[in-house]
């Protein structure tokens, strides 16, 4: 199948023909606009869910012996790596216009 048959033709892997009347020009098109995303609070969110995390885990008995020994050091490391982002974004090299 070839694009030149017909404007309603398509390729063998289903994209429309850019040769095809109906397809957009570069002069149709709109520029996006990146999201604001709220980086910094969204990171803050995450060190206090860890840190909940790190207390539940600490105070029930269960959550911090046998095979399980290890859930409390998860916490610290997702505390850890998390603080390493919130200061990466403050300082402006994550998201440069939430960085302020």
């Amino acid at each position: 199948m070839s694009g030149t048959e017909g404007s309603s033709e398509r390729w063998a892997d289903g994209i429309p023909d850019p040769s095809d009347s109906g397809a957009p020009s570069s002069g149709d098109l709109e520029a996006l606009e990146a999201m604001h995303v709220p980086t910094q609070r969204i990171i803050t969110i995450g060190l206090a869910l860890w840190a909940a995390a790190l207390v539940v885990t600490l105070v029930v008995p269960a959550l911090h012996s046998g095979s399980r020994d290890w859930w409390p050091w998860a916490c610290v490391a997702g505390l850890g790596l998390g603080s390493v982002g919130l200061l990466y974004v403050r300082r402006g090299r994550g998201n440069a216009s939430d960085a302020h």
